[in-house]
């Protein structure tokens, strides 16, 4: 891979932008990455910027916004990138409710704008820009077969849920209508150390962390009986661009077939410090969705055969690698 093969990234600040920038500068990529102005430069990144930014001008950040076309297409003719990943998103299920308007605008037609740039550019250039769209679990919600698969019908249970299923759509039909090398990851679950601290399983792993060292007494939880398929996003983020160097573009489901409970999930984080969740762990009827997904567990039989994919890492040793992170990172912090 030459150091001429060049990524943009958009969302390169949150969990799967660091990885996925990881993975590309270790294969040679010069990768660009686009935040909004308002973000804050996270730690997840820090080191990236350290190790490339200043050294060898092979990770660039630069300013965009998906509710803006031009900022959009300036973007995509400054860099003129060889392949582009969106991972800009309002990406909590949970927010999505209380903010359905932005989480659509970003989410939904944020998609559109960056695939009519992509559009473009191609016209102008000549050259093929591939495309990588982040869809979601969530669009199937209510499902009606589980393994849920390529084919199983979308019935989202969310705005985000939805707004996911209009960008996963329009990257189809742009696909299509244009021949855009356009593909999608309809990505199940999948956590980090590096995962926001409002979604639920770094909200689990974090409070049996600071429980253990006397930081914290209990956490609050909703639907503990609710099952999701949980990976890991350095396994995901491979995936996304084993998708981008097949000849042909496709949609490809990326789980590992197997759910687990939030009651698990609990159980696996506070066995890990040596305690019990029942002592800690209450629940608060706030923390219900609106709507909720009972359960998701995904089929990734396409991926495994076409790009050769399959995940590395069981769901406890997940949980493992999460809590003992929060230990270190919470002890460095209060020095306990």
């Amino acid at each position: 891979m030459s150091l001429s093969h060049r990524a943009l990234i958009t969302g390169i600040t949150g969990q799967d932008g660091s990885y996925l920038a990881e993975l590309l500068l270790s294969k040679g990529y010069e990768v660009h990455g686009m935040l909004r102005r308002t973000s804050n430069l996270s730690s997840r990144i820090h080191g990236l910027l350290d190790r490339h930014n200043d050294s060898d001008g092979r990770l660039e950040l630069h300013y965009g916004d998906m509710a803006d076309t031009m900022s959009l297409v300036r973007l995509l003719r400054n860099i003129q990138p060889h392949e582009v990943y969106n991972l800009a998103a309002q990406s909590h299920v949970r927010i999505s409710f209380e903010q359905p308007d932005y989480t659509s605008e970003i989410s939904g037609l944020g998609v559109l704008r960056i695939l009519e740039a992509i559009r473009e550019l191609q016209q102008q250039s000549g050259n093929e820009v591939r495309f990588y769209q982040a869809s979601s679990s969530e669009m199937f919600g209510n499902v009606p077969e589980t393994p849920q698969r390529e084919t199983t019908p979308f019935a989202p249970r969310s705005p985000y849920g939805v707004a996911k299923l209009y960008g996963h759509w329009i990257t189809v039909n742009y696909r299509e209508s244009y021949g855009l090398h356009a593909s999608s990851g309809i990505l199940f679950n999948h956590e980090s150390p590096r995962r926001g601290e409002n979604f639920v399983t770094r909200k689990v792993t974090q409070a049996a962390a600071r429980i253990k060292l006397g930081l914290q007494e209990k956490v609050l939880l909703g639907n503990l009986e609710s099952k999701r398929d949980w990976g890991f996003a350095g396994d995901f983020v491979y995936a996304m661009w084993l998708m981008l160097q097949q000849d042909k573009p496709a949609d490809y489901v990326i789980a590992t077939g197997v759910s687990h409970s939030v009651r698990e999930l609990c159980k696996y984080a506070f066995d890990y410090v040596g305690l019990d969740y029942r002592d800690y762990v209450e629940y608060d009827i706030q923390f219900e969705r609106p709507a909720e997904v009972d359960a998701l567990a995904g089929d990734a039989t396409k991926a495994q055969e076409t790009l050769g994919w399959k995940p590395t890492l069981r769901f406890q040793d997940l949980i493992a690698m999460m809590v003992e992170s929060d230990l270190k990172n919470t002890r460095n912090q209060y020095n306990v």
